[in-house]
C-alpha cells in the first residue's frame, strides 16, 4: 500500500515538474515576442544600417569676435565585420600606416565584448580615429578594394594660436562612465575634457542626426528607407565667445615663460574673466589628433605639472594683499577706524611675540599702513577684534565673525567659475583651531593669519576677485569666462551681484590705501601714466624662496580691469608681481604697450625662476 502511495506521489511530482517547465517556456516566449526587442533590433540590424550623422561642434570666440577653436575635416575608419571579406590585409596596413600586428590587435579588441559593449556584426564599428585629410585621400582612393571598410567623415578640433591651454580645454575619446551617464555617446566618440570645451559640452556638441539606409539579403545597402522619410539632420552646436582678450591672454603667457604661477585678470562690472594663465602651460594643439595619448601622458609625467591650472587650483598663502580684507573687517567691526595709529619698531611686539616688519614711520594708521604694508597694524587690527569683550564676548564669537565676513568675500569656498576643477582654499574657523590646539588659544596664537600667512590659502582667482571686489566698492560677480552662447544665455548666477558684509563706505579707504601704495608705499612700479592705479604687493613666506604676489584694478573710479598675480619662489611682490601686474593693466587699457613697456616685458619674459632658485 505504502509503495502505492509513494507511486502516485512521484507522479504528481514529475507532472509538476513538467508544468513548470511548460509555463517558463511560454512565459520566455511571450517575452520574446511582445515584451523583448531583441529579435527586432537583430532583425533590424539585418535589413536596415543606421549611419550616425556627426554634428559640427560649436566655435570658440574671444570677446573682440576673433577665432579661437574651430573645426577641421578628419576621418574615421569603420568596419563591418559581416560585410569583411576578401581584404589583402598586407595592402589594407600599408596604405593606413599600420603594422599587421596592429590590425590583429584592433580587430580582435573590436569583437571583444569587455572592451567594445556595443559590438555587433552587422553595423560600424570604429577601426582607427582621425585620419588627417591627407591621409584619408590616399586610402579613399583603394577603398573599393577593401570590403567591409567605409569611411565616417568628422571633425577634429583646431586651435588657432596654441594659447590658452588650461581655459580651452580640449576633446579625447568618451570613458565608460562617459557613455553611462549619457546615451548621447558611443563608443570611439569624442568628448570635451577640460576647460571649456568640458564644462560647455553640452553646448558645444550639438545634436546626431542619422540616416538609415536598407540592405537586402545579402548585406548590401540598397539606397535610403522610406526615401529617407526617417533620417534626421544633425544639428550643429552652439558658438561661444569668451570674455578672454586674445592680445591680453598671450601677454599674460608670455610674461609667466620659465616661472611657475598665475594671472588673473577680470572685468569688475560684469565679473567676466579677461585672461587666466598659468605657467608651465603647453600649447593645446599637442592635445588634438592621434597623438593626444601620448602627449598628454608626457605631460603628467612632467614634474612642473602643466596640466594643472595654478589659476584655480593652486591654493597659496595670499599674503600681504589679503590684509586689505582685516582692513575692512576691522573697520566694520570697530576695533579700529580711520584715525587710530598702532605703533611698529620694526614690527609686532607682545608678550614675547615677534612679527617682523620692514622700516617705516610709526605710529602709523589705516591708509598708510595699507600703502606701506604694516605688518604690525594688521596684527594689533586682529588682536583687538578677538581680545576686545566690548566687540565679541568670546574668542569663538570673533572668529566665528571673522570667518563669515570672508567667506561673504568669496574665500573658504569654490566661487564657481565655470571651469572645472576649481579648488576651495582654506580660511580656519574656531573648530579647526580648537581641534589643533586642544582648546587653547587665542589672538597671539593665530596671529599670522592677520596678514594672509598661517593657516589660509587662497587661489590667485580669490584674489582677484578680491581686487574686483574692492575696485566695486563691495560686491562681486561669480568670476566667469563664457560671455555669452549663440542662441542661448549664461548662467543667470552670473549675473547677479553679490555683496559683502562690510558697509560701502568702508571701502573707500582701503581703495585709498591701495593707491597710496602705489604712489608712494611699495606697489610705484605699478604707476602707469595717466591712469590711476590701485595696487597691494603680497610677500607670501616659503620654506624657499617667498611667494611674489600682487592685486591691483584700474581706473581708480571706474575701473575696467582688476588683475592679480602670483609667482612661485618670486621673491618680494615687487620683484615678479608689481611689474607684471602693470604691464597687464597697460595693455588692456591702452590697447597695447609703449616702447618701454616692452623692452619691461621682454626682460621678465627672459629671467626664468628654476626650482626656487632666480637664475
Amino acid at each position: 500500500m505504502s509503495r502505492k502511495i509513494a507511486f502516485e506521489n512521484r507522479k504528481f511530482v514529475v507532472g509538476g515538474i513538467a508544468v513548470v517547465i511548460v509555463l517558463v517556456f511560454l512565459v520566455r516566449l511571450f517575452t520574446l515576442q511582445l515584451l523583448s526587442d531583441d529579435y527586432k533590433k537583430n532583425a533590424d540590424s539585418n535589413a536596415f544600417r543606421k549611419v550616425v550623422q556627426y554634428p559640427s561642434r560649436g566655435l570658440i570666440y574671444d570677446r573682440r569676435g576673433r577665432l579661437l577653436v574651430y573645426n577641421e575635416p578628419s576621418y574615421n575608419i569603420m568596419v563591418v565585420m559581416n560585410d569583411q571579406r576578401g581584404v589583402d590585409t598586407l595592402d589594407f596596413c600599408r596604405t593606413v600606416g599600420i603594422t599587421k600586428e596592429f590590425y590583429i590587435q584592433r580587430m580582435a579588441e573590436i569583437k571583444d565584448p569587455t572592451k567594445n559593449r556595443g559590438y555587433s556584426r552587422y553595423t560600424p564599428q570604429l577601426f582607427m580615429s582621425q585620419i588627417p585629410p591627407e591621409e584619408f585621400s590616399i586610402f579613399r582612393e583603394k577603398l573599393f578594394r577593401f570590403k567591409g571598410f567605409s569611411v565616417e567623415k568628422r571633425s577634429a578640433r583646431h586651435y588657432a594660436y596654441g594659447i590658452g591651454a588650461h581655459v580651452l580645454g580640449d576633446m579625447g575619446e568618451v570613458s565608460e562612465s562617459d557613455i553611462e551617464k549619457d546615451d548621447y555617446y558611443r563608443s570611439g566618440d569624442y568628448i570635451g575634457k577640460l576647460g571649456v570645451e568640458r564644462s560647455y559640452e553640452q553646448q558645444l556638441r550639438g545634436e546626431k542626426g542619422l540616416r538609415i539606409m536598407l540592405r537586402d539579403v545579402r548585406g548590401r545597402t540598397k539606397g535610403h528607407y522610406m526615401d529617407g522619410r526617417y533620417d534626421r539632420a544633425p544639428v550643429p552646436g552652439k558658438n561661444l565667445t569668451l570674455g578672454i582678450d586674445l592680445d591680453l591672454q598671450r601677454l599674460a603667457e608670455r610674461l609667466l615663460e620659465g616661472k611657475l604661477g598665475a594671472i588673473v585678470a577680470i572685468e569688475p562690472s560684469t565679473g567676466e574673466i579677461l585672461c587666466m594663465a598659468s605657467s608651465p602651460s603647453y600649447d593645446p594643439r599637442i592635445m588634438a589628433g592621434r597623438d593626444r595619448g601620448k602627449n598628454h601622458r608626457r605631460l603628467t609625467n612632467d614634474p612642473t605639472r602643466p596640466l594643472l591650472n595654478r589659476a584655480i587650483m593652486g591654493t597659496y598663502p595670499p599674503g600681504s594683499t589679503f590684509k586689505t580684507t582685516q582692513a575692512l573687517i576691522g573697520l566694520q567691526e570697530g576695533s579700529i577706524d580711520p584715525t587710530v595709529s598702532f605703533p611698529c619698531h620694526h614690527g609686532f611686539y607682545y608678550k614675547g611675540l615677534h612679527v617682523g616688519c620692514h622700516g617705516h614711520a610709526s605710529p602709523i594708521a589705516l591708509v598708510p599702513a595699507l600703502g606701506t604694508s604694516c605688518n604690525a597694524y594688521f596684527c594689533w587690527n586682529l588682536y583687538r577684534l578677538f581680545s576686545n569683550r566690548s566687540l565679541f564676548k568670546s574668542t569663538h564669537e570673533a572668529m566665528t565673525r571673522w570667518k563669515d565676513h570672508l567667506v561673504a568675500m568669496g574665500f573658504g569656498y569654490k566661487l564657481g567659475v565655470d571651469l572645472p576643477g576649481e579648488k576651495r582654499g582654506m580660511i580656519p574657523n574656531a573648530d579647526y583651531y580648537d581641534k589643533a590646539y586642544n582648546g587653547r588659544w587665542n589672538a597671539l596664537t593665530v596671529i599670522s593669519i592677520s596678514i594672509g600667512q598661517g593657516e589660509v590659502t587662497a587661489t590667485p582667482l580669490q584674489i582677484a576677485n578680491l581686487a574686483a571686489t574692492i575696485a566695486n566698492r563691495g560686491h562681486y560677480y561669480i568670476p566667469h569666462v563664457v560671455r555669452s552662447i549663440q542662441g542661448g544665455r549664461i548662467d543667470p548666477a552670473y549675473r547677479q551681484p553679490h555683496h559683502t558684509m562690510v558697509s560701502r563706505r568702508y571701502y573707500d579707504y582701503a581703495v585709498a590705501g591701495m593707491r597710496r601704495a602705489v604712489l608712494s608705499g611699495t606697489c610705484r612700479g605699478a604707476d602707469l601714466p595717466g591712469i590711476e592705479v590701485c595696487g597691494k604687493t603680497g610677500t607670501a613666506q616659503n620654506r624657499g624662496h617667498d611667494h611674489s604676489a600682487f592685486m591691483g584694478f584700474a581706473p581708480m573710479n571706474n575701473p575696467r580691469i582688476a588683475v592679480s598675480v602670483y609667482v612661485e619662489n618670486g621673491g618680494f611682490g615687487a620683484v615678479y608681481g608689481v611689474p607684471i601686474g602693470a604691464l597687464i593693466m597697460e595693455q588692456y587699457l591702452n590697447g597695447k604697450l609703449s616702447p618701454a613697456s616692452e623692452k619691461k616685458a621682454a626682460t621678465l619674459q627672459q629671467r626664468h625662476i628654476k626650482y626656487g632658485d632666480e637664475s
